[in-house]
């Protein structure tokens, strides 16, 4: 039996953050991984589809030179994007990455983890124990139950990036972060592609103004999208894959599933340590702690928030957590908004509530939105589309923000950090903001805000006495 103070199962997002920091508090940290360090993010996941996501954006605008007066001939040859994708990838996976880890006792590639009991854990064999012990084993994509799709073959994330060229033809299943980046991202590298999805509007998590914007662009670039639509079957014939809709049939070279996130918890054999979880996750408190006091479940794998960053932030605050001697409540997950961005031309960003969610909680709000076309910034820069849209009251507390447009990814974490912090729309009207940059959208909407405030005849009247 091998002692350590603690032990990481799976080393994507959350079980990096527990692992390095653990080691650089000086703790004798055991981390398995039974893949490649980074997990589905790193490796199969967001980071790869950025880079693919950049090289559709750069031919995209080396076939529009014209519109910012440049005239030159473009010769696309390439037809595997996806060979500098993995290059990428293998290129951020060096020493340098692994730097971090240098004091982790890794185990990579011998196998999954699994608990014997709630003290032990064993892998290729060997069985170790822990103070404290932190899962972190993600999650895989789920395939939806469609006759027929069991039969075919298909992409997912996982094996997505290791085709070798790109299809001349593409159905995505699902309107979500993969499936709306993806279909723009093979769309415009070459592919025909075609996105269908049961959900009223693209992006469901957000805001449906968000989701129908994003659509229209979309559909404006050539590709197909077909909301509420239930697939019937799926079937292969002579080379072509053909999804059978309540109103059409679409046919293409390839399929990508996109249909969300399951975790997959079987091999851990959580029974031997008498840990409770569900279909959807395991049971986790406020603290990210399991039913077992010693054990912490972080990121995808527990089901809240499914997202990289998130997934991050549950692993910090699990391991300052599992060494303070008390429960502080600043290190209760609830205590943080998580915002979240899709990827896309031009970006989705969302934090707080939306407006569905804001009215199902009976809060009286107003929307106070700034288009981007009206900045000159966006204008001159050629990204005049998008709009920011705040959901506040007269004494401008902020309740949500939602963001589409060039770098909203960027401008939400202003918006997440006044939610967060109690700042209302005043505050972010009173900070100065660098001009012209992209940002000053955000102080621009307040000022909004603060005109519709003024332009009553009770303040008019109060601001002609004192004047």
């Amino acid at each position: 039996m091998i002692k350590k103070d603690l032990i990481v199962i799976g080393m994507g997002p959350a079980g990096m953050s527990i692992s390095a920091m653990g080691s650089a508090m000086g703790l004798d940290v055991l981390a398995i991984e039974k893949h490649r360090v980074g997990g589905e993010c790193l490796n199969v996941g967001c980071i790869p589809s950025k880079a693919l996501l950049k090289a559709g954006e750069v031919t995209f605008i080396a076939k529009h030179l014209k519109e910012f007066g440049i005239e030159m001939g473009l010769d696309q040859r390439s037809n595997d994007p996806m060979s500098v994708v993995r290059e990428k990838i293998s290129g951020i996976n060096n020493k340098k990455f692994m730097k971090v880890f240098e004091k982790v006792d890794l185990i990579i590639g011998k196998g999954t983890a699994h608990f014997l009991d709630s003290k032990v854990v064993e892998v290729d064999g060997v069985k170790y124990t822990a103070k404290n012990i932190f899962i972190a084993t993600g999650t895989e994509p789920f395939i939806p139950p469609i006759p027929g799709l069991a039969d075919v073959p298909k992409l997912t994330n996982v094996n997505l990036f290791e085709i070798k060229k790109m299809p001349e033809s593409l159905t995505i299943i699902g309107g979500g972060a993969i499936g709306t980046e993806m279909a723009q991202a093979f769309s415009r590298l070459g592919t025909r592609v075609n996105l269908v999805h049961m959900d009223a509007h693209l992006i469901p998590l957000g805001d449906e103004e968000a989701g129908r914007y994003l659509e229209n662009f979309l559909i404006k670039e050539g590709i197909g999208i077909f909301n509420n639509e239930k697939i019937l079957k799926i079937e292969q014939k002579d080379g072509l894959i053909y999804t059978h809709t309540e109103n059409r049939i679409l046919e293409s070279h390839e399929i990508l599933v996109a249909t969300g996130r399951k975790a997959v918890l079987e091999p851990l054999k959580l029974e031997n340590a008498k840990i409770n979880y569900t279909p959807k996750g395991i049971i986790v408190d406020e603290y990210n702690r399991t039913n077992i006091s010693h054990i912490y479940a972080v990121g995808d794998c527990n089901g809240h928030n499914l997202f990289s960053h998130a997934a991050m932030h549950q692993g910090m605050l699990a391991l300052m957590h599992s060494i303070s001697p008390i429960n502080l409540p600043k290190l209760k997950r609830s205590n943080y908004v998580v915002p979240w961005s899709v990827f896309t031309k031009p970006e989705v960003a969302q934090v707080g509530l939306t407006e569905k969610e804001a009215t199902a909680k009976g809060i009286k709000y107003q929307v106070v939105k700034k288009d981007y076309s009206s900045y000159g910034r966006t204008v001159a820069d050629g990204h005049p589309e998008g709009f920011i849209k705040i959901l506040t009251n007269k004494r401008g507390k902020i309740y949500g923000a939602t963001i589409v447009g060039e770098a909203a990814s960027e401008l939400i974490h202003e918006w997440t950090m006044a939610i967060q912090y109690k700042k209302s729309m005043f505050d972010i009207l009173m900070m100065m903001h660098s001009f012209p940059s992209i940002s000053m959208l955000n102080k621009m909407v307040a000022e909004d805000w603060m005109m519709s405030v003024m332009d009553s005849n009770f303040i008019k009247k109060s601001i002609k006495l004192f004047t």
